[in-house]
């Protein structure tokens, strides 16, 4: 296999040249760069075994670390930036911060749109008027030693850069998420020297680089300097191949300057397990017995050593910590190291909330743990190669990195033709030169499963090129394309946000090659929803071996009010147009790195370890691929109405990957009401990114419900006869007033039918419980709101009460409100019949209606809305949780007798949207610090939804970011009859018809009761 060199006498001296060209270098595709050494495999060169086994960078030979302050200007335009400018140091210049992105650091104009070019499409012209920023600073250098090399490296800098050293032109790159080096060893000298980058925000390359993010510039990764003895290593691509006894065979290539001698050195730990002489240009292999070969459940790493000796006696120690793995394809699937696999993935940007793309090591590293702690076994670089460390990083903790290279030219899409480039020879050096230095520099990773050519870029001519140069570089590993739709050149047939059924079709009849689905279940806001059932089609066919959910993290930006009060923003809050709103808001992650309840969702949805109970016997199945058992225990805690009443833990012991086992239990079963088992599954092992006990997934299940005792219930209309104390009732105009002996007072309105209650000194009910099917409309409902609801006016809905009636009866005061809630200009509507039932020790309510009209579609909900006193804000609940969740996103929720506030309950999405839900509650309450309040328990009709937010409805839809909202006199109580699902609609997939609610008939029932620490609790069970 051939390998590139880097000597630099095989570089044209004209690459030097800064005269001017037509046409300019950042507008001819051709041209990729000038004077930039061939790619390369990652990796430094140290002085000594005992530094290379440090694998610390800075440590390496001649490493000047260059990020920190720069001086810095801007220009509107590359022909204004002086000559001088890129000679000498210029006085009065700003200081940044090397890396950055200059628009987050205030100077030129964010934007974010999600497919659209910011300037007009004229590929391959960028705008004349181009911002141009130009970074000095000064590098003082020690004397080299003789023959001794000096490279200059940048990881990341968007779109295009030119290169001067003491005022001498080096040369110049594009390929933003590409890593660059220019041998400067001819203009370096020792002391001080001027480097300066000129940096355009537009180039040619920016039509190749439209991936849904922030338009943004700068040196945004790390730059630094390295150096290499006159005889060094080049290049090395290290691949392995399990044997059929279990032993790796492994070869190595590489290439070299200066002849020297090479030894190639495999050790495990401090024990030398194989070695051998390597002649640069040929293949060299070894075995290694007895392998432990790497997987993302047990990433098992080698610790690899190139020694380079030239013949003027110096020596260079290169480290590589080696994987073994090996990924194939037989009939049809993926295997790794001969085991078939599943990839429960992500799509992740590099995206920092203060720093943009401009992302630390610190922060990538805390992704990827999360990413552990969450069960993600992979994750896709979209849509661009990573800083070279996150590769690293992968292989230590056991990530599949599905590795897209730097191409999206999305934007093609908006002038009706995506192809139009990627079906044009002209462009395919620039096309094929993106996967050529990503591959070269990502190769001998073990983490990587497979390559991807790129994104949304249509398909033409430069795609089989691509390919075949991947192919060329990396025979070992299989290649992605999503817009390839046939798989006709790749090899893995891949969709994105395929329909359930659609996933379970393609299931059913598999392509020849292995499927996957690169992006599905899109995260905007509260979601997504749907879940559970694209994992149960996951795993019920084979064929399918992967699903990466769109996406890891919002890529909000941290910003501030007059006031100081932080927000996040997003496009347009930068005076940014055209954009694409919050549409960048949609990950899993919020900005600031917390886990959203979309993450905890698909943690329990994709727990490798599933536990069943049925008939007294519980079955643990190992949903692994690689690894057993052995550090798993399952904890079984039996609940008697919510409550824990027992529990004992279970060791499966070491289970293979793909089988079961079983024991025998007797749960004790309650004498009335609901006995529930909950199986909590923890894994007892260590890890960098995880303590011992970590939970990896929690399954329930229904033992018995038995009828609760009569004098458990609370008082309904149906048991209100036997009751020891009646109500009084009066009416005054327009009032009807009841007291009961507790002196509790209700007050119902008999115009409007509205209740207010006055319990234990203070009103009780800021607003009357009401009728209601619209709610604060969260970001995956939008294309319903757009398509139903926003015609027909569902958030601006009317209460028109037609009849108010009462009577007294069986010592409680019985109201009747009949009442018709309907949108304006339209005439559908929906006829509301309440039933107050006003008792000495509650009130109950019963809601029923009718739907006038015809629209039967779906609406957002069906249930009441009420408001507390603002001190009501200790919150406890009979039913799921503890956290939030909603009819088709609850996997990570079970039965239990929770407690929260408000306030907590409240999730800060960037845009605030409904949110706080909690499903099959039997019983929920509001208190005050006192332990005083209002509790709500379900009757007849079943358990309810329950969500209680600090701010009204009206103030949650209206705002746009958090800050937008401000404290209110009240909390508002949402009880819901039923809740649409969440979908992931923002772009993905519409609730499944289980989960939508209907414009159609309905009938429900509640007990409200007004509680104190003092009173019988009201928490005893709920009415049967």
């Amino acid at each position: 296999m051939t390998l590139h060199l880097t000597d630099p006498a095989d570089r044209d001296p004209a690459d030097r040249d800064p005269a001017d060209r037509d046409p300019a270098d950042w507008e001819n595709p051709a041209l990729t760069g000038r004077g930039r050494l061939p790619a390369r495999a990652y990796f430094f060169g140290y002085d000594s075994a005992e530094l290379a086994r440090t694998m610390d960078r800075r440590r390496s030979r001649g490493f000047v670390d260059l990020t920190g302050d720069w001086r810095f200007r801007l220009f509107d335009h590359p022909a204004r930036v002086p000559a001088a400018a890129l000679a000498e140091e210029s006085e009065g210049w700003d200081t940044v911060r090397v890396p950055h992105l200059w628009q987050i650091d205030g100077y030129g104009r964010l934007q974010y749109t999600d497919e659209g070019y910011p300037f007009p499409v004229d590929p391959p012209r960028v705008p004349a008027d181009d911002p141009t920023g130009v970074y000095q600073r000064t590098v003082v250098l020690p004397e080299s030693p003789a023959g001794e090399r000096t490279v200059l490296r940048f990881d990341g800098v968007e779109s295009y850069a030119e290169i001067y050293w003491d005022g001498a032109y080096v040369g110049m790159t594009k390929g933003s998420r590409l890593s660059a080096e220019f041998d400067v060893t001819d203009v370096a000298h020792p002391g001080t020297n001027h480097l300066v980058v000129k940096v355009l925000q537009f180039s040619d390359g920016t039509y190749l680089e439209d991936q849904d993010m922030w338009w943004a510039s700068g040196i945004f990764r790390d730059c630094y300097l390295l150096s290499r003895p006159a005889a060094h290593l080049a290049d090395f691509f290290v691949r392995a191949h399990r044997l059929a006894d279990g032993r790796a065979e492994v070869t190595l290539t590489t290439s070299a300057a200066g002849r020297p001698d090479v030894t190639w050195e495999v050790y495990d730990g401090e024990r030398l397990v194989a070695s051998c002489a390597v002649t640069p240009g040929t293949d060299a292999t070894l075995v290694v017995e007895g392998a432990r070969f790497w997987n993302p459940e047990d990433p098992y790493l080698y610790d690899m050593r190139l020694i380079v000796r030239g013949a003027d006696g110096g020596v260079e120690h290169v480290p590589h910590r080696l994987g073994l793995a090996e990924v194939t394809i037989v009939d049809g699937r993926l295997l790794l190291n001969g085991t078939p696999f599943t990839m429960h993935g992500v799509n992740r940007h590099d995206h920092d909330d203060r720093h943009g793309r401009a992302v630390g090591m610190a922060r990538v590293e805390r992704d990827l743990h999360l990413m552990k702690q969450h069960n993600i076994n992979a994750v896709r670089t979209a849509h661009y190669p990573n800083d070279p460390r996150f590769y690293e990083l992968c292989d230590r903790i056991g990530l599949f990195v599905l590795a897209e290279t730097d191409l999206e030219t999305h934007g093609f899409a908006n002038v009706g033709d995506l192809s139009r480039i990627t079906d044009d020879a002209a462009w395919q050096t620039a096309y094929v030169d993106r996967i050529e230095r990503h591959v070269l520099a990502q190769r001998n990773h073990a983490s990587i499963v497979m390559w991807s050519l790129g994104n949304e870029s249509g398909y033409g001519c430069n795609i089989p090129a691509m390919y075949r140069r991947c192919k060329d570089l990396d025979p070992t590993r299989p290649v992605h394309y999503e817009e390839d739709r046939d798989a006709e050149v790749v090899d893995v047939i891949s969709t994105m946000y395929s329909r359930v059924s659609q996933m379970n079709d393609m299931g059913e009849h598999p392509h020849p090659k292995p499927r996957i689905i690169c992006e599905y279940g899109h995260a905007m806001g509260n979601g997504p929803g749907g879940l559970a059932e694209y994992q149960r089609v996951f795993e019920a066919w084979d064929s399918i071996q992967g699903h990466f959910l769109w996406e890891w993290c919002d890529h909000g930006l941290v910003d501030t009010t007059d006031e100081g009060r932080e927000y996040h923003s997003y496009g347009g809050d930068h005076g940014d147009f055209p954009n694409n709103g919050s549409f960048c808001v949609d990950g899993l992650v919020f900005p600031w790195q917390e886990p959203s309840p979309g993450l905890v969702e698909y943690k329990h949805v994709i727990c490798p370890v599933r536990v069943d109970y049925a008939d007294g016997v519980c079955t643990v199945t190992n949903g692994r691929w690689f690894t057993d058992l052995s550090d798993v225990v399952v904890v079984l805690e039996t609940l008697h109405d919510g409550r824990v009443v027992g529990s004992r833990t279970l060791t499966p012991g070491p289970v293979p990957p793909g089988k079961a086992w079983s024991e025998v239990v007797h749960p004790d079963v309650a004498a009335h009401g609901e006995t529930h088992v909950t199986a909590r599954v923890l894994s007892t092992a260590a890890h960098e990114w995880a303590e011992p006990m970590r939970e990896l997934g929690r399954y329930q299940t229904l033992v018995a419900d038995r009828p609760r005792r009569t004098e458990a219930a609370v008082p309904r209309a149906s048991v209100v006869a036997v009751s020891r104390a009646s109500v009084a009732a009066e009416a005054d105009g327009t009032s009807l007033v009841v007291t009961t002996p507790a002196a509790d007072r209700y007050t119902v309105d008999l115009l409007t039918g509205d209740l207010s209650w006055r319990s234990r000194g203070r009103e009780l009910l800021q607003e009357p419980p009401r009728v209601g099917f619209w709610k604060p409309l969260v970001d995956n409902h939008q294309q319903e709101n757009d398509e139903l609801w926003a015609p027909r006016f569902l958030s601006l809905m009317q209460t028109s009460t037609r009849e108010v009636a009462w009577r007294e009866q069986d010592g409680a005061v019985v109201v009747e409100v009949s009442s018709r809630v309907a949108p304006p200009t339209l005439d559908i509507a929906m006829k509301v019949a309440l039933t107050w039932t006003l008792a000495h020790d509650g009130v109950h309510l019963a809601v029923a209606g009718e739907p006038v009209g015809d629209y039967r579609d779906i609406v957002p909900r069906i249930g009441l809305s009420f408001a507390v006193p603002r001190e009501l804000r200790s919150v406890d609940w009979y039913g799921l949780g503890p956290g939030e969740n909603y009819p088709d996103s609850r996997a990570a929720a079970t039965l239990g007798r929770w407690h929260s506030t408000v306030d907590d309950m409240f999730t800060p999405y960037v845009v605030p949207q409904d949110c706080a839900n909690r499903g099959d509650v039997r019983w929920a309450a509001l208190t005050d610090a006192h332990g005083d309040g209002l509790a709500v328990r379900a009757a007849d009709s079943g358990p309810f939804a329950f969500s209680a937010w600090p701010y009204s409805a009206a103030a949650i839809d209206a705002a746009r970011h958090r800050t937008d909202l401000a404290p209110e006199d009240r909390v508002t109580v949402n009880v819901n009859h039923r809740v649409l699902g969440l979908g992931s609609n923002s772009w993905g997939s519409e609730v499944l018809d289980t989960y939508r609610v209907r414009f159609e008939p309905f009938r429900f029932a509640l007990d409200l009761r007004s509680v104190s620490a003092a009173a019988p609790h009201h928490d005893e069970g709920i009415a049967s």
